[in-house]
């Protein structure tokens, strides 16, 4: 038995990474899967992988910040699962400059990914933990429902080139605050994680070597210096950077029962004090 069993889960950016350790962490506890990525190959590469790990998993690819994206994720895990019980923001990427070289294009793309998406998925959620959360009370029945949203170490300090996705980030924080007051009435724990360097393939890309990603049809810049890396080490208590398999163990603590009674906060997942 496992503590999610039944449990159904929308995890955003699942396809690799992260996401999709947070997906298989989810999963190895009993809940059932709403995979998503910008890309259809990875989506269903995890689908598949959870599916024969004996996961009923299925996929909902696109941009999450298109228009249409959050009505399509929430009709996805209604029309398969009938009902939402953990909700991930997780999909995000970064688009680094200072201030004097940042375009509005930089700045709306990441606000856009890391703010506005998750408004509009928890938005879009509404009618359905609503409508849930009545049910339940009907038939006397107590159960708590989870939102986690994934912040960043950028927020809480600040981290130079990145006014975007700081800003971003700290928003997300205040979502969290706030979206816990609106939803307490529902049995829903709203929370937040802020991660500090976790290794994935944007983190561990070499940024001297020019490397970049592409999304939707953009080359971004990404990685970080190797140099840099060796110094976040240094000076990390934990002498080391975070796995996505750690980072997914964080969102998992806010998913479970015991978080029953903790909500609006924000824990930072960084090795370190912050």
């Amino acid at each position: 038995m496992g503590t999610l069993d039944g449990k159904v889960a929308l995890v955003t950016g699942s396809g690799r990474g992260i996401g999709q350790a947070i997906a298989l962490k989810l999963a190895s506890q009993g809940a059932r899967i709403v995979i998503n990525d910008l890309d259809a190959d990875p989506a269903n590469e995890t689908v598949e992988l959870l599916r024969k790990q004996g996961t009923d998993a299925v996929a909902c690819v696109g941009n999450v910040s298109a228009p249409d994206f959050a009505e399509r994720f929430i009709k996805t895990a209604v029309d398969n699962y009938k009902g939402i019980d953990i909700i991930v923001n997780n999909a995000g990427f970064t688009w680094d400059d200072v201030v004097q070289r940042m375009t509005d294009e930089q700045w709306y793309g990441i606000l856009d990914c890391h703010l506005t998406a998750p408004f509009r998925i928890l938005r879009a959620a509404y009618p359905v933990i609503k409508a849930q959360a009545m049910a339940d009370q009907e038939k006397g029945i107590e159960n708590y429902r989870k939102v986690v949203n994934i912040s960043s170490t950028s927020a809480l300090n600040g981290n130079a080139g990145q006014m975007n996705y700081s800003s971003a980030k700290a928003g997300v924080i205040g979502m969290t605050r706030a979206l816990s007051r609106e939803w307490g009435r529902f049995n829903v724990n709203v929370n937040a994680v802020a991660f500090g360097l976790i290794h994935t393939r944007m983190t561990n890309a070499d940024a001297k070597a020019g490397a970049t990603i592409n999304i939707e049809g953009k080359d971004i810049r990404v990685g970080l210096n190797p140099e840099l890396l060796k110094s976040h080490a240094a000076r990390n208590p934990l002498g080391r950077g975070g796995t996505p398999e750690e980072a997914a163990g964080a969102v998992y603590l806010f998913c479970t029962p015991e978080s029953n009674y903790i909500t609006g906060q924000v824990v930072a997942v960084a090795g370190s004090p912050q």
